[in-house]
């Protein structure tokens, strides 16, 4: 309305009934509180999390004791101008899924897989990542400049000292995981290699998951200035993401609360006596 009578001459009233405005909603004001402290942290987190969307922030301000409910927190996340870039649809074709034994339990099956990215200089590293299906919580990433199969098998019994053996291992073929050394140790340990079909990321869909959130989310987040620096991010990272970011396959908790309530669970099981 400003821009009508300042640069026409014109009244408020004719001015709206230019616009078919009644005057009433030109002159109203919201009396809506305006929140400024559940902004700022909104912001807060939204700058400490950059590809963390509005749903996630919710969570974590419950968790800090905030009662909001998931509109206000989108009107407020909207507002300030926070909305991630949408991506562009892609057509999706139904992929044929693989029937693949299914985790019921935690340590019972590890998805594993290799990701790239490069440091700020230029050359390239690749990380090493293994996902407990059943938890979805990320057991170690592992970085380095050229990984082996031997790389493979010292990280897997590291884990296995440190958890136990799995009862089976779901990756691609990748030359890391056909080798003789992996497969040695597989022996040795009795867990079983389950191999993608070639051509089928969606058979080792759970780690190929996990490995679009570390790049989103960490990967093209920082600059890498060398091995130690990335490293030391990416294992930040990683104990972030398993101690405090919402999944939503967990009911919005973190992998570390979802395996805390498993274990609490059991414990109260086993305190009940049998018959009751």
């Amino acid at each position: 309305m400003s821009y009508l009578r300042g640069g026409y001459g014109v009244s408020e009233r004719r001015a709206c009934r230019v616009v078919a405005m009644p005057v009433g909603t030109n002159r109203y004001q919201s009396r809506k509180a305006p929140r400024t402290e559940l902004r700022l942290r909104i912001r807060e987190l939204a700058r400490t999390r950059v590809r963390y969307g509005y749903r996630k922030i919710r969570i974590l301000l419950i968790r800090e004791g905030w009662h909001v409910g998931k509109k206000l927190v989108y009107r407020l996340y909207r507002e300030e101008g926070l909305a991630l870039r949408s991506r562009p649809k892609k057509r999706r074709v139904a992929a044929q899924r693989r029937q693949r034994p299914r985790a019921e339990r935690p340590n019972q099956i590890w998805s594993l897989d290799f990701v790239s990215d490069q440091y700020s200089t230029g050359g390239r590293f690749r990380a090493f990542t293994v996902v407990d299906i059943f938890t979805r919580g990320c057991l170690a990433i592992e970085v380095g400049q050229s990984l082996k199969g031997d790389d493979v098998v010292r990280v897997l019994q590291r884990l296995r000292r440190q958890r136990g053996a799995p009862q089976a291992l779901f990756c691609d073929n990748g030359s890391e995981f056909t080798s003789q050394a992996l497969d040695l140790w597989a022996y040795h340990c009795q867990v079983t290699i389950d191999f993608s079909r070639p051509g089928k990321p969606t058979d080792n869909a759970f780690v190929e998951s996990f490995n679009g959130t570390l790049r989103s989310e960490c990967l093209d987040a920082h600059w890498f200035s060398g091995p130690t620096d990335a490293m030391r991010l990416i294992e930040d990272w990683r104990r972030e993401y398993n101690g405090s970011r919402p999944h939503r396959a967990l009911g919005e908790r973190s992998p570390d609360e979802f395996i805390r309530e498993i274990a609490a669970s059991r414990d109260l099981t086993a305190a009940v006596p049998a018959g009751n």
